[in-house]
């Protein structure tokens, strides 16, 4: 039978042990009642975190330093995918992450909530907000992003450093910020992601935020 390790401050000492004798191979955390479901074809590797409803498929890679985090909505990774060093995978309850099979999500890119489809690059830095869908053979080049409740096209390839917004998204270089929030602000970015209003202050959106993150403190270690 799997054991369970807290990781409440006390246990630090012992993780921080299992980790210097080889003991366990992963961070693969319990979260909200749910654990993470890798298949013997998948690697994850010894830096790399799976956090509650995360489920693998078949001959996933995931590398050093990157979170797959399902906070309270699942994250899906489809087969012969590679999601690389400190990207981030977040699934979210009204914006589960979903990735295809044979998606590239790259170094440091940020799929928040979003639908990656099949056969898409996501280039180092990429981010992909929540209510996204990154259409089927799409390439987003290093830096570009993917707004809130935006939908590229299928084969669309976003520029390094470009915006894609809107339903069908509208491509955006950097300097056309201008015409790039006539279509941002419809979007609702603080209402699909915070869960308010434009305008709120920061600390009615951190209150949120503290409460919504202290579910981790109940985190369990699967070793």
């Amino acid at each position: 039978m799997t054991s369970m390790l807290p990781t409440g401050p006390g246990d630090r000492k012992k993780v921080r042990e299992l980790w210097i004798t080889g003991e366990t191979t992963s961070m693969i955390m319990e979260h909200r009642g749910r654990r993470p479901v890798v298949p013997e074809s998948a690697y994850v590797a010894p830096s790399a975190v799976l956090c509650g409803a995360v489920v693998l498929g078949e001959r996933v890679r995931v590398l050093h330093g990157a979170v797959l985090t399902a906070e309270d909505g699942e994250v899906r990774i489809g087969s012969d995918v590679v999601v690389m060093e400190n990207a981030l995978v977040r699934g979210r309850a009204a914006h589960a992450a979903t990735v295809g099979d044979a998606v590239l999500v790259g170094p440091h890119a940020h799929v928040n909530g979003a639908t990656i489809e099949d056969e898409v690059f996501l280039a180092t830095g990429v981010s992909v907000f929540p209510g996204a869908v990154a259409g089927a053979g799409s390439e987003l080049r290093i830096n570009s992003v993917l707004h809130v409740n935006s939908r590229l096209a299928p084969e669309t390839v976003l520029p390094i450093g470009w915006i894609a917004a809107g339903d069908p998204a509208e491509l955006f270089s950097p300097d056309r910020h201008e015409e790039l929030w006539e279509v941002q602000r419809e979007m609702d970015f603080p209402g699909t992601v915070y869960g308010l209003p434009r305008g709120s202050s920061m600390r009615e959106v951190m209150a949120r935020q503290v409460d919504y993150y202290a579910a981790h403190r109940h985190d369990r270690l699967v070793e």
